[in-house]
This record gives C-alpha cells, structure tokens and sequence, in this order.
C-alpha cells in the first residue's frame, strides 16, 4: 500500500491553523522547504507508516519520496509539533529502525504457561527506500520448551535488507519458566529495596 501525505510550503514567519503541523523537507541536492500540513492527516498515516516506511510527500505539484527523520511533540499534551521529512535517493541505501512483531503460537507459553521475553523489539537495517517496510515478522512457533530462544541470525529478514549494529548471536526472545521469572523478579525487588549504605561491604576494622 502506498502511503501519501500533502503539504504545503510555509513561509517565513506564518502562524499556523489549530489543524495545521509545522514541518521541513530537506536531502541531499535539496534546499530545505518549510512545510505545513494537515495534523490529523499526518498523525493517521504515521500510526500506520512510522519511521520505517516510504512515504510519498506531494508539494507544490511535485512528488517526492520521503522518511520521517524526526518528530517533536509537545510534552503536556502528547502532541506533535513538528515533523521532519527526509527526501531520499531510491537508488541509495537508508538506514532505519524497525519494530519486530512476534507472530505464531509457542507451545511452551500456551501449554505449558511459560513467560514469553522479548529482548529486542526493533532492530537497526540498511536496504534500498523500495525495499523498506513498516514491520519484520518474527515466528516464535518453534519455541516449545521452557528455555528455547531465537537469536537475531534466525530472524528472517525481508528481500535486500541486512542488520546494522547487531551480534547474530543476540537473543531476541525466550520463553522462561513461570516460577524462575517471579523468583528473579522478587531478587531484584529485594536488591533495588536495600539502602546502598548496606549494600556496600564494611570497611575492614583496623
């Protein structure tokens, strides 16, 4: 699916509409444009396109290619207020961030009720702006018995795209048995509760 957006150019100095989001477009080759467009549009299309996804920007009778570089928003109210849009060369490579969704069913956490741990979440790829996408599937069918794992070298990457700043060996999720989690997690309450005066050894007695 394709995933469009317009905006307009903003000149200098221009108050915004209650309804309306700042932005800027800028890339290699391109002088920077102040954009304004519309805010419920954008925050719709970026629920669904994130920052991994190819977004066609038209301005100005122009279409061009573009990643949302960064967002800022407005810390009270969980809004945005700024956007900013990176337009990129189709036949360079990008470099994004990329959420994992765990998908298939664990036969250690539906029979036997083990605890499933997600270790990484999102994972950094390098790939052509093409072959970019908003998600990567992860199966976790395979993991069946309590301790079972997958390492990033068996996470099934999409067509033309490799992992950037990541060891294969990296466990990205496992599935642990219900009563080693809660024992762990009660060790943890128990050393995050100890004054660190305590914590500390005594110094030895001269």
């Amino acid at each position: 699916m394709e995933l469009k957006l317009l905006a307009e150019i903003r000149t200098k100095n221009e108050k915004l509409a209650p309804d309306q989001l700042a932005g800027i477009l800028y890339g290699r080759g391109l002088e920077s444009i102040q954009l304004k467009l519309n805010y419920n549009v954008f925050n719709k299309l970026f629920t669904e396109a994130g920052e991994s996804n190819l977004i066609s920007l038209s301005l100005d009778g122009q279409e061009f290619p573009v990643l949302v570089k960064a967002t800022q928003k407005d810390v009270l109210k969980n809004t945005f207020i700024h956007v900013d849009f990176y337009k990129v060369n189709m036949k360079e490579k990008v470099r994004a961030e990329v959420p994992l969704e765990f998908v298939g069913e664990s036969k250690a956490v539906k029979e036997l009720s083990g605890v499933f741990i997600a270790n990484i979440d999102e994972i950094s790829v390098e790939c052509l702006p093409a072959d970019l996408v908003d998600h990567i599937d992860v199966d976790i069918s395979n993991l069946n018995e309590f301790g079972d794992l997958l390492r990033l070298s068996e996470v099934n990457l999409p067509k033309g795209m490799e992992i950037l700043h990541h060891e294969g060996n990296e466990v990205v999720c496992v599935v642990e048995e219900p009563k080693k989690v809660v024992a762990e997690a009660v060790v943890a309450a128990e050393v995050a509760a100890t004054p660190a005066e305590e914590a500390m050894p005594a110094p030895d007695a001269k």
